[in-house]
């Protein structure tokens, strides 16, 4: 390149660090000069750059030249479009993309040209955010002629980690963007200020330009890359939410795994139809294995695709294993040859495509509490959490530590904030947290956290049993778990205390407690039994069916009690076994497995009169009468009447409550409905002084049967009425469901039928939630005809 030559202070011209016609660089004047008659010039062969031809040097030469204004400018006509193409088969998406159109004003005069909108798609790994960042890039391209700029951050960071300077990426995206609108790179600043102020004169003079910013980290780089044209806009994906950009006007569109319809819809696309239909049911399970996660998928088609062999259904069982599953959701590509290498070089390793690998690049950028969270939560059985099992799970840490932790996991997109407030991990991200778990932390490490989490879980579960009913019969010392004396006090107040106790109503708030951690309570007891944590296995299991008498769920029931009967045999706890035992056959005889059920009386009436417990036998002999009220109204009756005598014996007044009310519903099965009525009236007056208006309401319902049975339709009506009301509130739902199938027979005969149906409706809407078989008998009775 030629320039213009200046003179400098001395009057000569000169070219710094050129050379001069002696040869030398910079070389100093002899002694004399020559005559100027001899001075001459000879200049031969091609010479590109700036050239001065002078005769003696006297002192440094300075040659300045500026660069022609031509040279300099950024062609005009220069419309970059570096967005890659949407992936094949994108699906879905439809209400992100539509919240992205409305954010932008596209299709509408709404739109403020002043103002650069800034949308953000995050989520975890693998989610489909640049696939969905690209498919609205070109489906709107026609939008921003001025151009359409891409920078992945990714690969602008050392390694492709996310780990280096922020200042550095950002600096280099200005430069990424101004080559793209035409800047050479000789006049290409060096310092990330001047980079910023260049882009956004050029930006400005564009006008309508798209810039998409594929995997930022950090809200200072979508800041600095905002395109300053009229009607210009920016896109972004992170893993990160970056919520700091709503200040900056910015539009955060989360994205979710896909649904079930539209992952098997993404897994036809790329595998063809046919494969898919020759095995529909190993699809649907492979798309369950994926969780929904696109990544997950679009490897897994690719695998079936390079491996015509593999079938879905061995795919799909590869994939049930949880250890191996995050390795083979995987795909191997042959490596990039690397250009000039010779011929007996080593071939590089092939690349390969994994899950764990995009997971990787967001848990190195986590600090160390988050990682060290995510690392336990990844040898946590429970699927949710809150804060204070993350705490637990964590090695018992500050709850106020483990939320912030959390608020960074959150952050990152690495688990979900559901609507309840607890959190949860997607399955492959959990597998991911697992391993890495595996290659970080001590042996031990899972034993310790289960115990803690169970520990923590086996206080709140009696707290909670504590709340609903403070004096019915349980094995487990409250004393031993809680930390308090026997009346019931210790550091946090009496027994009812907790997390509980400030409630309107404590029992209520225990049960929906209850209901919402049963899915976690059953998981932990599962993994605690396998590791051998007997006593919480069965502490656990005994205050966890004080949820199961008000909800029946009867398979979570009747297994949380098989788990704690075999770990109450392996601890040596004879009463606790009898108590279990006797427990289990509740769910049992409502399964409609009578025998088990008087199997396992059979045992907890043994163990019982071993202990020596006299209230714990006399609750085997109530538990007995429920299996004969079935199959002997006499013996029954002579089970609750031993019950009865029992419970006196022992000085326990609701022990002989609850035994005088199923002796009633006996003397009525037996046909002595006018004593029945007598006898149900003391203990629902008995209950009714112990404030327990649960079981109180139910011996109401019962009054209700009898005076039906005694040909008072009406008083039967509003004893049952009434008993329904008290038991929904109190949320014993299943109770209170056969209350409406007894309204539905009044009703029918009264020739009420649309009364009837609707209580038949109510009753099906119960059994059907908890696993009930008599959902098929109100079936069949709601059926036309």
């Amino acid at each position: 390149m030629t320039g213009r030559d200046e003179p400098d202070a001395s009057g000569e011209q000169g070219a710094s660090g050129e050379r001069g016609a002696s040869g030398e660089r910079g070389a100093p004047a002899g002694p004399e000069r020559l005559p100027a008659a001899e001075t001459r010039n000879d200049l031969s062969g091609r010479v590109e750059g700036p050239v001065a031809q002078v005769g003696v040097v006297q002192g440094s030469i300075t040659f300045n030249y500026h660069a022609a204004a031509q040279d300099a400018e950024p062609a005009r006509d220069r419309h970059p479009d570096q967005v890659p193409r949407p992936p094949r088969g994108f699906v879905d998406r439809h209400a992100p993309l539509a919240a992205l159109d409305e954010a932008f004003a596209v299709g509408t005069a709404g739109s403020d040209p002043g103002h650069c909108p800034i949308g953000v798609f995050s989520g975890l790994p693998g989610i489909g955010k640049t696939a969905a960042a690209t498919q609205w890039a070109h489906r709107n391209r026609r939008l921003f002629p001025g151009g359409r700029l891409y920078v992945d951050f990714t690969a602008l960071r050392p390694g492709g980690s996310g780990g280096g300077a922020v200042g550095g990426d950002v600096s280099e995206a200005l430069a990424v963007c101004l080559r793209a609108l035409g800047v050479h790179e000789t006049y290409l600043p060096t310092g990330f200020a001047e980079r910023a102020a260049l882009y956004r004169e050029l930006s400005a003079r564009r006008g309508r330009m798209l810039v998409v910013l594929d995997d930022v980290t950090r809200p200072a780089q979508v800041t600095a890359l905002v395109p300053q044209g009229d009607g210009s806009a920016l896109l972004a994906t992170s893993t990160w939410q970056l919520g700091e950009l709503v200040l900056d006007g910015a539009s955060l569109l989360p994205l979710d795994v896909l649904d079930a319809d539209s992952a098997l819809e993404l897994l036809t696309t790329l595998c063809g139809p046919r494969r898919i239909a020759d095995e529909p049911a190993a699809a649907a399970r492979l798309v369950e294995l994926c969780g929904g996660l696109p990544l997950a998928l679009r490897l897994c088609a690719a695998r079936l695709l390079t491996r015509r062999h593999l079938t879905l259904a061995r795919l799909a069982d590869e994939l049930s294993d949880e250890q191996s599953r995050l390795a083979r959701i995987s795909v191997s590509g042959a490596p990039a040859p690397t250009p000039g290498s010779p011929a007996q070089a080593p071939a590089p390793a092939r690349e390969e495509r994994t899950v764990s690998a995009a997971l990787d690049l967001v848990y190195r950028d986590l600090s160390d509490p988050a990682a060290r969270l995510y690392r336990a939560l990844g040898r946590l059985p429970a699927l949710s959490f809150d804060t204070a099992v993350a705490a637990a799970a964590a090695g018992d840490w500050p709850v106020e530590t483990a939320a912030e932790a959390l608020g960074e996991l959150e952050d990152a997109g690495l688990l979900t904030v559901l609507e309840d407030r607890r959190s949860t991990l997607h399955g492959l991200v959990r597998l991911h947290a697992r391993e890495r778990s595996v290659a970080q932390d001590p042996p031990g490490a899972v034993r310790k956290t289960v115990g803690r989490v169970a520990g923590h879980y086996l206080r709140l579960t009696v707290r909670a049993d504590l709340a609903v009913r403070a004096d019915r019969l349980r094995i487990t010392e409250p004393a031993e778990v809680l930390g308090a004396d026997r009346d019931g006090h210790g550091p946090e107040g009496p027994y009812g205390a907790g997390p509980f106790a400030g409630a309107d109503d404590p029992g209520r708030d225990a049960l929906r407690w209850l209901e919402a951690e049963r899915g976690n309570i059953l998981a932990v007891l599962r993994t605690a039994a396998e590791l051998g944590f007997d006593r919480p296995v069965w502490q656990t299991a005994e205050a966890f069916t004080v949820l199961f008498l008000h909800h029946r769920h009867l398979a979570d029931w009747r297994e949380s009690l098989e788990l704690g009967i075999a770990a109450a045999g392996r601890d040596g706890a004879g009463a606790a076994e009898a108590r279990l035992r006797s427990l289990l056959s509740r769910p049992l005889l409502d399964l409609g497995q009578d025998e088990p059920a008087r199997a396992h009386l059979a045992v907890a009436e043994r163990l019982a009169m071993e202990s020596g417990h006299v209230v714990l036998q006399a609750s085997v002999q109530e538990f007995a009468g429920r299996y004969w009220d079935r199959h002997d109204p006499a013996r029954a009756i002579d089970a609750y009447r031993a019950s009865l005598a029992l419970n006196a014996e022992a000085g326990e007044p609701r022990g002989e409550a609850l035994a005088r009310y199923f002796l009633g519903c006996a003397q009525h099965a037996a046909g002595d409905s006018r004593t029945a009525l007598t006898t149900l009236g003391r203990a629902r007056d008995a209950l009714l002084a112990l404030d327990d208006r649960r079981m109180a309401a139910r011996a109401l319902a019962d009054t209700g049967r009898v005076r039906a049975a005694l040909g008072d339709p009406a008083g039967a009506v509003a004893d049952l009425t009434e008993a329904a009301e008290v038991l929904r509130r109190g949320e014993a739902f299943h109770y209170e469901a056969r209350i409406m199938e007894d309204l539905a027979g009044l009703a029918e005969r009264a020739g009420d039928t649309a009364r009837a149906r609707d209580c038949l409706r109510r009753a099906l809407a119960v059994y059907e939630e908890g696993g009930s078989p008599r959902a098929a008998v109100v079936l069949e009775r709601l059926a036309p005809g």
